[in-house]
């Protein structure tokens, strides 16, 4: 059964109710999006880290991992994966030689930059029942809503600076 087809069988009840809509909204987004993921290492969460290591913004793995709401352990899985791949690379910090900066190399750029061409046409099929200015609306209400919501210690800081990362690349 489609998601247009499954809207129409839902009571009009549930068409109104704001967890069921974001939720089938989130749910088109993942599934579409994990087909463009394929196998890039750890999926979604490890697109949101490359997108935040070629942002450049955030030196080190801690940075990384509060930022993004990642356990620390967890990053350094992922950084590891990243290394492993040839997106990422580890410099010694020259400001403290104790330190190491998660840098992206090339090819993680290149890999990213296809990997968010791929993702708009994402946002495009997720998003096809707005004209284009209500996509630009929808994303700038939509990141007012996410970086004003009340953080939660499970998340820590940055989950507005994170969202404005991600949609920084649309021009919303």
């Amino acid at each position: 059964m489609s998601n247009s087809s499954a809207l129409h069988e839902v009571t009009p009840g549930a068409r109104e109710d704001f967890g069921w809509t974001l939720g089938v909204l989130v749910r088109n987004y993942q599934n579409s999006s994990a087909a463009v993921m394929g196998g890039f290492p750890h999926g979604a969460r490890g697109y949101q880290v490359l997108v935040a290591v070629v942002g450049g913004e955030l030196p080190n793995q801690l940075a990384l991992a509060q930022h993004l709401g990642i356990d620390r352990t967890v990053m350094t899985y992922l950084i590891d994966d990243f290394v492993k791949a040839g997106l990422v690379e580890r410099r010694l910090n020259p400001a403290d030689r104790r330190a190491r900066l998660v840098v992206a190399t090339a090819r993680g750029a290149e890999v990213l930059a296809e990997l968010q061409r791929s993702m708009g046409q994402v946002e495009d099929v997720v998003l096809a029942a707005l004209e284009d200015d209500e996509r630009k609306l929808f994303r700038t209400l939509l990141r007012r809503v996410a970086c004003q919501a009340p953080e939660t210690p499970a998340h820590g800081l940055g989950a507005c600076e994170a969202v404005e990362q991600m949609l920084k690349k649309d021009g919303a």
